[in-house]
């Protein structure tokens, strides 16, 4: 490529972020969480695997 046909590459300036100010009423009570998916997570897990290690120990009576 010659200098005449060269593109010149030019710098984008990224957007300023705004900082919250010190009076902002952010993170104030407005975060309230519902984990209720979870829970059911947790019990279908503990379900589980409960049901698999009742079955290892009833397997274990019918190996010996």
């Amino acid at each position: 490529m010659s200098k005449g046909t060269r593109k010149t590459q030019r710098a984008v300036k990224a957007p300023e972020m705004k900082r919250p100010e010190a009076g902002s009423s952010f993170g104030k009570g407005e975060f309230s969480p519902n984990y209720t998916h979870v829970v059911k997570d947790l019990r279908r897990i503990a379900l589980l695997a409960g049901g698999l290690f009742l079955a290892l120990i009833i397997l274990s009576f019918f190996l010996r």
